[in-house]
């Protein structure tokens, strides 16, 4: 009888051991905006496959980094490379999902909707010339609404970020003088002498909700999930939004994506009257000759399981937008048939 246990324990054990061996393990690496839906996800595929999908929350230019050190499976950015960078080197590039960067306020006794702004006022918020939160400017906007005599302490991104990217591109669409004096980039030297700097969604959505009478810029995901206070902005029809999906959506309607080497479009103050002014999509960079197609495979298949109905369903659910069924199956007939399998 002992033996006939024991053998069972052994026989047990190999099978524990070759099932193991036949896991495989997937890392990726990059942006933040779409770090609570990559780890959603990434939680549901090994449910079902077992095999592991790592991601980690360092960064759009961290991401770029370490893809093209190649020490990540994949990486990820929402500030998408150009076609000749793709091509420089060796990589492929496709969206994975689409949401919004909305700016957050920490302004106790207002609503999430409640307080609205215009561009070119955040603009000259976080450019420092605006310094108050009872400034006329802002008053304006929001006639019958008290607001305080409080200090604005401008809340960014310390690391080099999509998002970023995202909000100083719409910004420098909106505001001329941005523009002229600040530009565009994952990384931008922020004016306002009361800037504070947070790493990655995180860091800015912790540090907003530390300092009171603090503004700061996150994806929306990160916002519903700290229970933060957004502003409504005006898109450009002219209207006063709120952030949701329906708003995003709204904003994605018209993306033409073949439009761009690498599908890297701007989805920035689009048209609209439902629009949210600061929509954009979150990028996936792989290589077409990986350095292990095994990894790579998998990689595919996680996306793959992730553009369906439950993936798409996870995405909504966490306030993104899931890419259309057209775009995915773009992706699957133009992009990941470039990739050596």
């Amino acid at each position: 009888m002992r033996n006939k246990f024991l053998k069972l324990a052994l026989v047990g054990a190999f099978v524990s051991l070759a099932i193991n061996a036949m896991a495989i393990d997937v890392t990726g690496a990059g942006a933040s905006f779409p770090a609570p839906v990559y780890s959603k996800w990434a939680e549901e595929y090994q449910k079902i496959t077992k095999n592991k999908v790592n991601y980690a929350s360092i960064g759009s230019s961290g991401g770029i980094k370490q893809i093209r050190e190649k020490t990540v499976d994949f990486g990820a950015t929402d500030n998408p490379l150009k076609g000749a960078d793709l091509e420089k080197d060796g990589m492929v590039q496709f969206p994975a999902v689409i949401g919004g960067v909305v700016a957050v306020v920490n302004l106790p006794g207002f609503a999430p909707g409640e307080l609205k702004i215009d561009g070119d006022i955040l603009a000259a918020v976080f450019r420092g010339d605006i310094t108050n939160w009872d400034a006329p400017q802002i008053a304006a906007l929001n006639p019958g609404k008290k607001l305080p005599n409080q200090a604005i302490t401008v809340i960014t991104r310390s690391d080099g970020s999509g998002t970023t990217a995202v909000f100083t591109d719409y910004l420098s669409k909106v505001s001329k003088l941005w523009a002229d004096s600040v530009g565009q980039g994952a990384t931008v030297k922020w004016p306002a002498e009361s800037n504070v700097g947070g790493k990655g969604n995180e860091g800015v959505s912790a540090n907003v909700t530390r300092v009171k009478g603090s503004i700061g810029y996150v994806e929306y995901a990160f916002a519903k999930l700290n229970k933060m206070t957004t502003l409504q902005l005006k898109n450009a029809d002219g209207k006063y939004v709120s952030p949701s999906i329906d708003s995003f959506k709204a904003a994605a309607a018209g993306a033409n994506w073949s439009s761009v080497p690498g599908m890297g479009i701007s989805m920035t103050n689009q048209p609209g009257a439902a629009s949210w002014p600061i929509a954009a999509a979150s990028f996936i960079l792989m290589y077409k000759n990986p350095v292990s197609k095994e990894k790579s495979n998998e990689a595919l298949k996680f996306f793959e399981w992730a553009f369906n109905k439950e993936g798409d369903k996870i995405a909504s659910d966490l306030e993104y937008v899931p890419l259309p069924p057209s775009v995915t199956d773009m992706i699957a007939k133009n992009v990941w048939s470039q990739i050596s399998k």
